[in-house]
């Protein structure tokens, strides 16, 4: 079981390997939780756009290890773009979990989800209420570190340069095939932890023949060496699966890609698209029919 941890820039550790927890649903994710906390997952990933935020609590509670042996993440709703929503959004999601506190707590979107890839308004003002609202949280002990997720240079630099808390963590998408080289290394300058989301690109990259030729060579799985590819990038990993033998596999990721093959699969080819799953905004698509309310899309 890979157990490394990284430090934030206020010197909490954080779990480098988190299970993540999108598309799991709400009566089904307290087991998953459970299966992954006793294989020795200690991070677990979750959203208020999820809609399982209760599951995820209830997994937590009743897991049989002590809370702060745990790790739990949670983002804040992207259309949250007032301090009011953002800070009645921060204690829902307490609520919701039915924790004490939430170690990490991130803005999900510099944009609200209906807008990705659609406009060009980055919502700086936005961004920087809710960013308050968070910080507001963070310094009465509510959550233990604060970040974002989906964050361009010019969103970290919107933060950054206005804020007297600095974002500890960027959550990005970041996979073989589609790694954002110069946002990793300009928020990875500023202290900034980086964290990769859908690191096997949400399955499709099971289906590139390149990427399953070095698996071989290392002999290991595709999701395994798509996993060690993102912790040797120095990045907090979030596996997404409520399958226990998947949790143990990807777990298994102690063996060392070399400096060679690392340059070579950094510069892979661009995946084409994302398949049945290209319609989210994550992978490039435009939402059609939201409504904008948190858990009718699942992001």
């Amino acid at each position: 079981m890979y157990n490394e941890n990284l430090i934030l820039s206020n010197g909490v550790e954080i779990p480098q390997l988190a299970l993540g927890t999108w598309l799991i649903d709400d009566g089904k994710v307290a087991a998953a939780v459970r299966a992954a906390v006793e294989i020795g997952y200690t991070h677990i990933d979750t959203a208020q756009a999820y809609a399982n935020e209760r599951g995820v609590g209830e997994g937590i509670r009743t897991c049989g290890v002590a809370r702060d042996k745990l790790f739990v993440t949670t983002k804040a709703a992207a259309e949250h773009k007032d301090y009011r929503s953002a800070a009645e959004g921060i204690d829902g999601s307490l609520k919701e979990l039915g924790l004490d506190y939430i170690d990490l707590m991130i803005i999900h979107s510099p944009q609200p989800w209906i807008e990705v890839n659609q406009s060009d308004d980055r919502y700086y003002d936005g961004n920087l209420e809710a960013w308050h609202a968070l910080t507001d949280a963070y310094k009465a002990g509510k959550i233990r570190a604060i970040g974002v997720s989906n964050f361009l240079k010019e969103d970290i630099d919107n933060i950054w340069n206005n804020a007297d808390v600095k974002p500890m963590v960027n959550q990005v998408l970041c996979h073989i095939s589609n790694t954002p080289l110069d946002l990793i290394g300009y928020c990875q300058s500023k202290g900034i932890v980086m964290e990769a989301y859908s690191p096997v690109a949400h399955g499709e990259a099971l289906r590139i023949p390149a990427i399953a030729e070095m698996a071989k060579k290392y002999g290991v799985s595709v999701p395994q060496l798509c996993i060690r590819y993102d912790i040797q990038l120095g990045m907090v990993v979030l596996p997404k699966t409520a399958n226990p033998a998947h949790m143990k596999t990807n777990a298994d990721v102690e063996f060392v890609i070399s400096d060679e093959d690392m340059e070579i699969l950094k510069h892979a080819e661009k995946i084409d698209n994302y398949g049945d799953s290209s319609f989210f905004p994550v992978f490039g698509g435009k939402l059609k029919g939201y409504s904008g309310k948190p858990g009718t899309e699942k992001i």
